[in-house]
């Protein structure tokens, strides 16, 4: 058994160090640029009067370091090389995401809006993995060209884990002699729909509540007369991009969906499979930033004539978050290691509980990981001048996010005592 990084990914992250101090660091540093990430980046980048949406120019700080980024040939990395990427697997992200993050705060990898010089895209994959032969021509150019942003719909006001018994609806109805369907609901967390062209709206079409089966992913237009932005929700970690939309009677032709009829549910969990594992390692980035410097300042700061970092009351909470790291690493990068070694269908069936596993336990030692951050550096620690609060804030939301860590560990409970996954049936004898 192995565990060394194959050279390829060694070499491409000192590449990526090099970058990131020749190109992104410049570009962070002028024109006060360093307002989005010193202890005035809240303010920076929420425009506050306008429903506290991201203010423009910080989004477009973000476009020009991603645009620097593709251009050296970064960006997509992960993308499938039909799609003009370079077909970097789960592993390779792993361990690039989880590099990134333990650089600290930075125009490089901002947690907090997904943004990072090396992007992760799910929905390229979803598209070449889910759509038919004539959705992926209808849409593979407008992905490509930007001109197809899509936001996620699937969690509702009154349904957030229990998906299955989501309350929006699709029918068919025929308009001018073509076919379509009729949508009505609401979608609540529509990540990104500001800036997004379609929603991805998840809606039964048939069968009956609680059924897995029925669900349909559509495509909706975000300019469809009966789509509406209702509000935008303002949390813990401003600015918000995350509102509720509603449908009514939004009407789609025939065609704007992806997949298949019924089955999108498919297409969901392919999303949170890829996106678990991901943010699993930035977690464990973030987690690995605020350890470290926590034992730098700990080294330095002599309270009493002495190092605080002398104490044992100091050591040891940081001895066993710097454990946890690296048990979970491992776990990280073997799960990532076997998703790349077998059908994107077989994820959910097989190592399903193993994703849950390493998203919610590097979510909540993230957390720890920046509370203990705070409380080493003091006063310091506590106020925006240091960047652990803004980190907690943020890494708090994927305890709930995407799955609950409750939702996780029920997976994996499923898995454990044979309720689901390949131990299905094994105590019913």
């Amino acid at each position: 058994m192995d565990f060394e990084l194959p050279k390829h990914l060694v070499d491409l992250l000192a590449e990526l160090d090099a970058f990131i101090d020749s190109t992104i660091k410049p570009i962070e540093n002028r024109d006060d640029n360093i307002r989005f990430f010193d202890h005035r980046r809240e303010w920076a980048r929420t425009d506050f009067d306008n429903g506290g949406l991201p203010r423009p120019e910080w989004e477009a700080l973000l476009g020009v370091a991603r645009a620097e980024a593709d251009k050296a040939g970064y960006l997509r990395y992960g993308w499938p090389k039909e799609f003009g990427g370079q077909g970097g697997t789960n592993l390779d992200m792993a361990v690039i995401r989880e590099h990134l993050a333990a650089r600290g705060l930075g125009l490089h990898n901002d947690l907090q809006t997904e943004h990072s010089i090396v992007g992760n895209n799910p929905f390229v994959v979803m598209l070449k993995e889910f759509a038919t032969p004539d959705q992926f021509a209808r849409d593979f150019d407008k992905l490509m060209k930007g001109q197809l942003r899509t936001g996620f719909g699937l969690t509702e006001p009154n349904h957030g884990s229990d998906a299955t018994w989501m309350e929006t609806r699709a029918v068919r109805q025929e308009r001018d002699n073509r076919p379509g369907w009729l949508i009505n609901g609401e979608k609540m967390w529509t990540t990104g729909a500001h800036h997004a062209t379609h929603i991805m709206t998840f809606a039964r079409t048939h069968g009956k509540d609680g059924d897995a089966d029925g669900i349909t992913c559509f495509l909706v237009p975000t300019d469809s007369p009966g789509y509406k932005v209702e509000e935008y929700l303002w949390t813990f970690n401003m600015p918000t991009d995350h509102p509720r939309v509603s449908f009514n009677n939004v009407w789609v032709p025939e065609d704007s969906y992806w997949g298949e009829i019924g089955n999108g549910l498919a297409i969901g969990q392919s999303f949170v499979h890829q996106n678990r594992i991901r943010q699993a390692a930035s977690s464990l980035g973030a987690a690995v930033f605020c350890i470290d410097e926590s034992v730098r300042y700990a080294r330095h700061r002599k309270p009493f004539g002495k190092a605080l970092a002398t104490n044992q009351g100091i050591q040891w909470p940081l001895i066993e978050l710097h454990t946890q790291c690296e048990m979970l690493r491992l776990l990280i990068r073997k799960t990532a290691w076997e998703i790349d070694r077998m059908d994107h269908r077989q994820v959910e069936r097989t190592i399903s509980d193993r994703v849950s596993m390493c998203n919610y336990w590097a979510n909540r030692l993230c957390c720890e990981a920046a509370d203990r951050a705070m409380q080493v550096h003091g006063g310091m620690g506590y106020s925006r001048h240091k960047p652990f609060e803004h980190i907690y804030r943020h890494h708090r939301r994927y305890r709930i996010t995407e799955g609950s860590e409750e939702i996780q560990m029920r997976k994996v409970g499923a898995y454990l005592f044979g309720y689901a996954g390949p131990r299905r049936g094994m105590f019913d004898r």
